[in-house]
């Protein structure tokens, strides 16, 4: 709808500052109020499971990359955890997107690559990638033969208590699987969880 601005007065137009280079002060978490009460929170928290079984979790999407949760801001479990295991299957990729919460993916098997905000990072077991602020990011399996996982902390539960979640989708994770990888299935059932002997 256009607005009809020929009949407007001086005190009528409005010039809106343009955040980026605003040298005012600025609130930037609202407040946060509401009822609560630290015995029965803790109560609550206390009465949380401190282990859970991950071989009960089932891993959800697929073909190419695999997500299981085990912590998650649903759960009401942690005030600030969100954490899961991503398993890549060989050749696979996973969704291109960004968010506002912080990431840290500890490798626990395989060699891939990132891509943050168009540059490329590389990866292998034992290493550590952090996925900054508001950062595009995209994750790589490098072999087109084995899978590779990754155990994921995010702060995300307290974005979201804070009403400060933002995440934005670019591209989709893959609905097909990558070229030789149709018959590959996560390693959902295995008893050891020691991977590959380091030598």
């Amino acid at each position: 709808m256009k607005e009809d601005t020929k009949d407007a007065s001086p005190g009528d137009v409005v010039i809106s500052e343009s955040h980026y280079h605003s040298k005012k002060d600025r609130v930037f978490v609202r407040g946060i109020q509401g009822q609560y009460s630290l015995k029965e929170e803790l109560a609550r928290l206390r009465a949380m499971p401190r282990v859970k079984k991950g071989k009960l979790i089932r891993f959800n999407d697929g073909p190419q990359t695999y997500s299981r949760h085990y912590v998650e801001p649903k759960d009401g479990i942690t005030q600030t955890f969100h954490i899961h295991l991503e398993e890549y299957a060989p050749g696979g990729r996973s969704q291109k997107h960004g968010h506002v919460n912080e990431a840290a993916f500890y490798i626990l098997d395989g060699e891939g690559y990132e891509i943050h905000d168009g540059i490329r990072y590389d990866w292998k077991a034992g290493d550590i990638a952090i996925v900054h602020n508001n950062c595009v990011h995209q994750h790589f399996n490098a072999s087109e033969t084995k899978p590779a996982r990754a155990l994921v902390i995010k702060t995300k539960p307290m974005f979201m208590f804070m009403n400060m979640l933002f995440q934005k989708m670019v591209i989709p994770r893959p609905t097909t699987p990558a070229p030789g990888a149709e018959n590959f299935k996560p390693r959902e059932f295995e008893e050891d969880f020691n991977y590959e002997d380091q030598e």
